[in-house]
């Protein structure tokens, strides 16, 4: 399991009350219970804790496992 993807998982524990254990990450995050405003909520909360402004091109990912990837892109050139 990625470092991004455990964070997540973390950040979606704190944020929604999921455990993590129950999270399948190719899954549509709608099959647990977010809807378009949780997952407004989940990417306001991805950009405080990774400190990066997330593209409104990507707001339409789906899955956990997408969503790892797009934040793995956007944080990579940060990483030196």
């Amino acid at each position: 399991m990625s470092d991004t993807l455990t964070e997540l998982m973390e950040l979606i524990r704190k944020t929604f009350d999921i455990d993590p254990a129950t999270i399948d990450p190719h899954k549509p995050l709608q099959d647990y219970g977010l809807d378009s405003l949780s997952k407004a909520e989940l990417l306001f909360a991805i950009e405080d804790r990774f400190q990066i402004t997330y593209p409104e091109e990507y707001t339409t990912v789906a899955t956990l496992s997408a969503l790892v990837d797009v934040v793995a892109r956007l944080r990579r050139p940060l990483v030196a």
